[in-house]
């Protein structure tokens, strides 16, 4: 049985007329005709009463209706969701990100995809810094990351965001009573950071500040997520460098303080691979261009 009986039968059932039938395929009589006989001599049975004057379904054809219709419905949706994923209307885009900064950007873009195009869906990867981003990006465990630039000349980015530096520390601690705190007043305080392993810019970043003002810092805890780094400094396990996105996190016992001098801005940008380009990531960039002007 083919697609093309099939659609011969429906148009012969509800037009019960073989010449409007064959109109409405666009197709000659004859060759309706042939289809229909075909189809019937497939199925061993007569689908159509016809006399001179009239065509009726018979039993069969009758029972073979509703079936038909059903084939019919189906074809057209898997033709549907074919195009629509050839031309990037569905589809699955996976982002990993991680920090306050990939939070933040991310929300938007899911906000203004929901909006635009509701057929592609973001899987959200958190916990995932810039160097585990490049390697994800690189094995194709992901189309999309959250990165600090500058990355590899290979990978695309549109920059989402450009983030100032500035101190967490716990709400009781005595700087907490300044409006800004330099690198130095740092020197003998723990830090909580973001793990090595995560290849994590921010991390970096606080290490080359400290390095900048003549010490290493020392490191109290590890954590591997902003709202986690946030509990421990506002417990008082120690202080963290943090970007300013950082600030939307409203966490008991924090406070964040800018930092004088001429600190460093990390510019954050979602990243992709262009020779793994797909249609679905092609509308997440086009959405983030035209976003991000």
């Amino acid at each position: 049985m083919e697609l093309r009986q099939i659609r011969a039968f429906l148009a012969v059932a509800e037009e019960l007329h073989f010449g409007r039938a064959a109109a409405r395929l666009h197709i000659a009589q004859s060759p309706l005709s042939q289809m229909i006989r075909s189809l019937e001599k497939e199925l061993d049975a007569e689908l159509f009463v016809r006399t001179t004057r009239s065509v009726q379904l018979s039993a069969a054809g009758t029972a073979l209706l509703g079936p038909a219709r059903i084939i019919d419905t189906q074809v057209q949706a898997a033709r549907a969701v074919t195009r629509a994923a050839a031309t990037g209307e569905t589809g699955v885009v996976r982002i990993g990100f991680g920090g306050a900064s990939g939070y933040v950007a991310l929300s938007a873009l899911t906000r203004a995809m929901a909006e635009r195009h509701p057929g592609i869906h973001l899987d959200l990867r958190p916990q995932t810094y810039t160097g585990e981003v490049i390697e994800l990006l690189d094995d194709g465990t992901i189309d999309m990351g959250i990165v600090a630039l500058p990355v590899a000349a290979e990978l695309s980015t549109v920059t989402m965001r450009i983030e100032p530096l500035v101190v967490a520390m716990p709400a009781a601690h005595p700087l907490a009573a300044h409006t800004s705190v330099s690198v130095g007043d740092l020197i003998d305080e723990p830090f909580v950071v973001y793990p090595s392993a995560h290849g994590s810019k921010v991390r970096d970043a606080a290490f080359a500040l400290c390095s900048g003002a003549g010490f290493v810092p020392r490191i109290a805890r590890e954590a591997p997520d902003p709202y986690s780094l946030l509990a421990l400094v506002g417990v008082g396990i120690g202080v963290a460098v943090v970007v300013a996105a950082t600030t939307h996190i409203s966490v008991d016992g924090v406070v964040y303080r800018p930092i004088d001098g001429d600190v460093p801005e990390l510019r954050i940008a979602l990243a992709w691979r262009t020779d793994r380009m797909s249609p679905v990531v092609d509308r997440v960039v086009e959405m983030i261009r035209e976003t991000h002007r």
